[in-house]
Protein backbone atom coordinates (compact mmCIF):
# COMPACT_ATOMS: atom_id res chain seq x y z
CA UNK A 1 0.00 0.00 0.00
CA UNK A 2 1.26 3.25 -0.96
CA UNK A 3 1.98 5.68 1.88
CA UNK A 4 -0.03 8.77 1.92
CA UNK A 5 1.98 12.37 2.12
CA UNK A 6 0.15 15.20 3.82
CA UNK A 7 1.28 18.43 3.35
CA UNK A 8 1.57 20.95 6.43
CA UNK A 9 2.01 24.49 6.42
CA UNK A 10 4.40 25.85 9.13
CA UNK A 11 5.36 22.42 10.92
CA UNK A 12 8.37 23.91 12.72
CA UNK A 13 5.71 26.58 14.37
CA UNK A 14 2.85 26.75 16.49
CA UNK A 15 -0.28 24.47 15.30
CA UNK A 16 1.65 23.11 12.68
CA UNK A 17 3.97 20.73 14.73
CA UNK A 18 1.17 19.42 16.59
CA UNK A 19 -0.75 18.20 13.31
CA UNK A 20 2.71 16.96 11.73
CA UNK A 21 3.29 14.56 15.05
CA UNK A 22 -0.30 13.48 14.89
CA UNK A 23 0.13 12.83 11.36
CA UNK A 24 3.76 10.93 11.72
CA UNK A 25 2.30 8.79 14.45
CA UNK A 26 -0.11 7.60 11.91
CA UNK A 27 1.98 6.43 9.52
CA UNK A 28 1.66 9.47 7.18
CA UNK A 29 4.41 10.90 4.89
CA UNK A 30 4.66 14.50 5.98
CA UNK A 31 6.18 17.73 4.06
CA UNK A 32 5.88 20.88 4.92
CA UNK A 33 5.85 24.66 2.87
CA UNK A 34 7.89 27.21 6.01
CA UNK A 35 9.70 30.48 5.48
CA UNK A 36 11.34 28.54 8.29
CA UNK A 37 13.43 25.93 6.46
CA UNK A 38 16.39 26.34 9.10
CA UNK A 39 14.18 26.49 12.48
CA UNK A 40 14.95 23.50 14.32
CA UNK A 41 12.21 20.99 14.88
CA UNK A 42 11.75 18.05 16.40
CA UNK A 43 11.36 15.91 13.58
CA UNK A 44 14.45 15.57 12.16
CA UNK A 45 14.52 13.97 8.68
CA UNK A 46 10.99 12.83 9.14
CA UNK A 47 9.06 16.11 7.73
CA UNK A 48 10.40 16.96 4.11
CA UNK A 49 10.76 20.79 3.96
CA UNK A 50 10.38 23.10 1.11
CA UNK A 51 9.53 26.66 0.96
CA UNK A 52 6.94 28.67 -0.06
CA UNK A 53 7.16 29.67 -3.55
CA UNK A 54 4.84 32.71 -3.71
CA UNK A 55 6.38 34.13 -6.19
CA UNK A 56 6.62 31.42 -8.00
CA UNK A 57 3.42 29.86 -9.09
CA UNK A 58 4.45 26.45 -10.90
CA UNK A 59 6.93 25.99 -8.26
CA UNK A 60 4.53 26.04 -5.37
CA UNK A 61 2.00 23.76 -7.83
CA UNK A 62 5.43 21.92 -7.97
CA UNK A 63 6.09 21.56 -4.11
CA UNK A 64 2.37 20.11 -3.42
CA UNK A 65 2.41 17.37 -6.19
CA UNK A 66 1.33 14.12 -4.82
CA UNK A 67 -0.40 15.30 -1.55
CA UNK A 68 -3.70 13.88 -0.59
CA UNK A 69 -4.35 16.29 2.10
CA UNK A 70 -3.15 20.13 2.66
CA UNK A 71 -3.49 21.73 6.31
CA UNK A 72 -3.48 25.19 5.87
CA UNK A 73 -2.17 27.13 9.31
CA UNK A 74 -0.22 29.98 7.04
CA UNK A 75 -1.51 33.69 8.63
CA UNK A 76 -0.20 36.39 10.01
CA UNK A 77 -1.50 37.58 13.74
CA UNK A 78 -1.55 41.93 13.01
CA UNK A 79 -0.51 43.91 10.36
CA UNK A 80 3.20 45.12 10.66
CA UNK A 81 5.15 46.87 8.68
CA UNK A 82 7.10 43.51 7.82
CA UNK A 83 3.82 41.48 6.97
CA UNK A 84 -0.22 42.57 6.83
CA UNK A 85 -3.04 40.81 6.43
CA UNK A 86 -3.49 41.56 2.68
CA UNK A 87 -0.27 40.08 1.71
CA UNK A 88 -1.16 37.01 3.91
CA UNK A 89 -4.85 36.76 1.57
CA UNK A 90 -3.29 37.27 -1.48
CA UNK A 91 -0.54 34.27 -0.16
CA UNK A 92 -2.95 32.03 0.52
CA UNK A 93 -5.27 32.55 -2.52
CA UNK A 94 -1.95 31.32 -4.24
CA UNK A 95 -1.73 28.16 -1.93
CA UNK A 96 -5.67 27.21 -2.67
CA UNK A 97 -4.87 27.80 -6.45
CA UNK A 98 -2.04 25.73 -6.12
CA UNK A 99 -3.32 23.03 -4.18
CA UNK A 100 -6.14 22.52 -7.15
CA UNK A 101 -3.89 22.71 -9.93
CA UNK A 102 -1.62 20.11 -7.89
CA UNK A 103 -4.57 17.82 -7.90
CA UNK A 104 -5.03 17.94 -3.54
CA UNK A 105 -7.75 16.33 -2.64
CA UNK A 106 -8.52 17.54 0.51
CA UNK A 107 -7.45 21.03 2.22
CA UNK A 108 -8.22 21.57 5.35
CA UNK A 109 -8.37 25.36 6.43
CA UNK A 110 -8.14 26.80 9.84
CA UNK A 111 -10.41 30.34 10.01
CA UNK A 112 -11.61 32.26 13.18
CA UNK A 113 -15.00 32.82 14.47
CA UNK A 114 -17.12 34.71 13.18
CA UNK A 115 -15.25 35.91 10.25
CA UNK A 116 -16.96 38.36 7.87
CA UNK A 117 -16.07 40.08 4.58
CA UNK A 118 -17.77 43.32 5.63
CA UNK A 119 -16.00 43.78 8.74
CA UNK A 120 -13.72 46.74 8.67
CA UNK A 121 -11.05 44.26 10.90
CA UNK A 122 -8.63 43.09 8.19
CA UNK A 123 -8.34 39.60 10.44
CA UNK A 124 -11.94 39.00 10.18
CA UNK A 125 -12.35 40.18 6.94
CA UNK A 126 -9.33 38.85 5.07
CA UNK A 127 -10.28 34.82 7.06
CA UNK A 128 -13.57 35.70 5.36
CA UNK A 129 -12.21 36.16 2.27
CA UNK A 130 -10.57 32.85 2.45
CA UNK A 131 -13.26 30.72 3.25
CA UNK A 132 -15.27 32.28 0.16
CA UNK A 133 -12.61 31.45 -2.23
CA UNK A 134 -12.04 27.77 -0.70
CA UNK A 135 -15.60 27.40 -1.06
CA UNK A 136 -15.87 28.58 -4.49
CA UNK A 137 -12.54 26.60 -5.44
CA UNK A 138 -14.21 23.48 -5.69
CA UNK A 139 -11.81 21.66 -3.93
CA UNK A 140 -12.98 18.93 -0.80
CA UNK A 141 -12.38 21.39 2.12
CA UNK A 142 -12.81 21.64 5.85
CA UNK A 143 -12.79 24.86 7.53
CA UNK A 144 -11.73 24.95 10.85
CA UNK A 145 -12.53 28.38 13.32
CA UNK A 146 -10.81 28.10 16.64
CA UNK A 147 -10.64 31.45 18.95
CA UNK A 148 -7.77 31.31 21.08
CA UNK A 149 -5.74 28.31 20.66
CA UNK A 150 -3.54 27.69 24.03
CA UNK A 151 -0.84 24.99 24.30
CA UNK A 152 2.92 25.02 25.74
CA UNK A 153 4.38 27.59 22.75
CA UNK A 154 1.22 30.01 23.53
CA UNK A 155 1.26 33.49 23.38
CA UNK A 156 -1.78 35.03 24.29
CA UNK A 157 -2.24 32.83 27.91
CA UNK A 158 1.30 33.27 28.75
CA UNK A 159 0.81 37.16 28.76
CA UNK A 160 -1.91 37.77 30.95
CA UNK A 161 -0.03 35.44 33.24
CA UNK A 162 3.63 37.11 32.83
CA UNK A 163 1.02 40.53 33.52
CA UNK A 164 -0.51 39.16 36.25
CA UNK A 165 2.78 38.41 38.29
CA UNK A 166 4.08 41.73 37.40
CA UNK A 167 1.14 44.31 38.13
CA UNK A 168 -0.51 44.66 41.12
CA UNK A 169 -3.25 45.35 39.23
CA UNK A 170 -4.77 43.80 36.21
CA UNK A 171 -7.15 46.09 33.01
CA UNK A 172 -9.94 44.51 31.36
CA UNK A 173 -11.12 46.59 28.45
CA UNK A 174 -14.51 48.05 29.74
CA UNK A 175 -16.66 45.55 31.24
CA UNK A 176 -14.51 42.44 30.51
CA UNK A 177 -18.18 40.52 30.08
CA UNK A 178 -16.98 39.62 26.32
CA UNK A 179 -16.05 36.02 25.65
CA UNK A 180 -13.41 33.06 25.07
CA UNK A 181 -13.96 29.73 24.42
CA UNK A 182 -10.07 28.66 24.11
CA UNK A 183 -8.96 25.35 22.59
CA UNK A 184 -6.18 23.48 23.36
CA UNK A 185 -3.66 23.47 20.44
CA UNK A 186 -3.21 19.27 20.24
CA UNK A 187 -7.02 18.92 20.59
CA UNK A 188 -7.16 21.27 17.38
CA UNK A 189 -4.77 19.01 15.57
CA UNK A 190 -6.76 16.14 16.04
CA UNK A 191 -9.48 18.12 14.59
CA UNK A 192 -7.54 18.52 11.77
CA UNK A 193 -6.44 15.22 11.03
CA UNK A 194 -9.90 13.52 11.96
CA UNK A 195 -11.53 16.24 8.88
CA UNK A 196 -8.63 14.84 6.91
CA UNK A 197 -10.52 11.57 6.22
CA UNK A 198 -13.74 12.90 4.77
CA UNK A 199 -14.50 14.15 1.72
CA UNK A 200 -17.24 16.20 2.91
CA UNK A 201 -17.61 19.87 2.91
CA UNK A 202 -17.40 20.87 6.60
CA UNK A 203 -17.37 24.23 8.66
CA UNK A 204 -16.50 23.83 12.12
CA UNK A 205 -16.19 26.05 15.06
CA UNK A 206 -13.55 24.69 16.95
CA UNK A 207 -13.94 25.81 20.38
CA UNK A 208 -12.48 24.44 23.58
CA UNK A 209 -15.21 22.93 26.62
CA UNK A 210 -14.85 26.13 28.80
CA UNK A 211 -16.66 29.73 27.96
CA UNK A 212 -15.55 32.70 30.00
CA UNK A 213 -16.07 36.35 29.83
CA UNK A 214 -12.60 38.07 29.71
CA UNK A 215 -12.43 38.99 33.18
CA UNK A 216 -13.39 35.52 34.74
CA UNK A 217 -10.38 34.46 32.20
CA UNK A 218 -8.24 36.59 33.90
CA UNK A 219 -9.46 35.90 37.26
CA UNK A 220 -9.09 32.17 36.97
CA UNK A 221 -5.56 32.17 35.41
CA UNK A 222 -4.87 34.30 38.47
CA UNK A 223 -6.08 32.39 41.06
CA UNK A 224 -4.12 29.02 39.66
CA UNK A 225 -0.88 30.33 39.36
CA UNK A 226 -1.05 32.19 42.81
CA UNK A 227 -1.12 35.71 41.36
CA UNK A 228 -4.90 37.18 42.33
CA UNK A 229 -4.94 40.69 41.55
CA UNK A 230 -7.26 43.54 41.51
CA UNK A 231 -9.27 43.30 38.42
CA UNK A 232 -10.42 46.63 37.11
CA UNK A 233 -12.19 48.00 33.90
CA UNK A 234 -10.83 50.50 32.01
CA UNK A 235 -11.31 52.38 28.76
CA UNK A 236 -10.28 50.74 25.71
CA UNK A 237 -7.97 53.56 24.31
CA UNK A 238 -5.92 53.56 28.34
CA UNK A 239 -5.78 49.88 27.87
CA UNK A 240 -4.03 50.44 24.36
CA UNK A 241 -1.57 52.37 25.50
CA UNK A 242 -0.57 49.96 28.43
CA UNK A 243 -0.11 47.35 25.93
CA UNK A 244 1.61 49.56 24.33
CA UNK A 245 3.98 50.44 26.76
CA UNK A 246 4.99 47.18 27.11
CA UNK A 247 5.21 46.61 23.75
CA UNK A 248 7.92 48.91 23.86
CA UNK A 249 9.33 47.20 26.73
CA UNK A 250 9.54 43.82 24.53
CA UNK A 251 10.41 44.93 21.46
CA UNK A 252 7.17 43.06 20.54
CA UNK A 253 3.38 43.77 19.71
CA UNK A 254 1.78 43.05 22.95
CA UNK A 255 -2.07 43.60 22.02
CA UNK A 256 -3.59 45.68 18.80
CA UNK A 257 -6.41 47.93 18.34
CA UNK A 258 -8.07 45.69 16.44
CA UNK A 259 -7.64 42.41 18.63
CA UNK A 260 -9.17 45.15 21.51
CA UNK A 261 -12.16 45.96 19.31
CA UNK A 262 -12.59 41.91 18.03
CA UNK A 263 -13.13 40.60 21.88
CA UNK A 264 -15.03 43.26 22.88
CA UNK A 265 -17.63 42.83 19.73
CA UNK A 266 -17.61 39.26 21.48
CA UNK A 267 -16.15 37.60 18.10
CA UNK A 268 -14.51 34.99 19.68
CA UNK A 269 -17.23 33.36 20.89
CA UNK A 270 -20.21 31.45 19.31
CA UNK A 271 -23.51 29.12 20.32
CA UNK A 272 -21.97 25.87 19.37
CA UNK A 273 -20.83 22.44 20.65
CA UNK A 274 -17.50 22.00 21.86
CA UNK A 275 -15.10 20.52 19.42
CA UNK A 276 -12.03 20.04 22.16
CA UNK A 277 -11.69 18.05 25.29
CA UNK A 278 -8.99 19.59 27.54
CA UNK A 279 -10.02 22.40 29.93
CA UNK A 280 -8.32 25.27 29.80
CA UNK A 281 -8.02 25.54 33.46
CA UNK A 282 -7.14 21.66 33.79
CA UNK A 283 -3.93 22.84 31.50
CA UNK A 284 -2.90 26.14 33.00
CA UNK A 285 -3.34 24.23 37.27
CA UNK A 286 -0.41 21.70 34.76
CA UNK A 287 1.54 24.38 34.34
CA UNK A 288 0.80 27.35 37.27
CA UNK A 289 4.71 27.14 38.41
CA UNK A 290 5.63 27.89 34.52
CA UNK A 291 2.98 29.56 32.92
CA UNK A 292 3.88 33.20 32.87
CA UNK A 293 7.63 33.31 34.09
CA UNK A 294 8.31 34.12 31.08
CA UNK A 295 7.11 36.79 28.38
CA UNK A 296 6.33 35.12 25.23
CA UNK A 297 7.51 37.76 22.14
CA UNK A 298 5.57 37.42 18.86
CA UNK A 299 8.32 39.35 16.58
CA UNK A 300 11.30 37.80 17.68
CA UNK A 301 10.12 34.71 16.56
CA UNK A 302 9.58 36.04 13.72
CA UNK A 303 12.73 37.51 13.26
CA UNK A 304 14.66 34.07 14.64
CA UNK A 305 14.43 31.23 11.94
CA UNK A 306 16.74 28.99 13.64
CA UNK A 307 15.55 28.18 16.95
CA UNK A 308 12.52 26.19 17.77
CA UNK A 309 9.52 27.97 19.65
CA UNK A 310 10.20 28.29 22.98
CA UNK A 311 7.97 25.91 25.23
CA UNK A 312 7.04 27.14 29.01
Amino acid sequence: MTQQLHLVTGAFGYTGKYIAARLLKEGVRVRTLTNSLNRANPFGGQVEALPYSFDDFDKLVASMRGATVLYNNYWVRFNHKEFQHSEAVENTLKLIAAAKQAGVARFVHVSITNPSEDSHLTYFAGKARLERALIESGLSHAILRPTVIFGDEDILINNIAWTLRRLPVFGVFGDGKYRLQPIFVDDLAALAVEQARSRENRIIDAIGPETFTYRELVQTIGAIIGARRLIVGVPPWFGYAVGSFISRMQGDVFITREEIEGLMRDLLYTQSPPAGTTKLTTWVDAHANVLGVKYANELARRKNRNEAYEKL
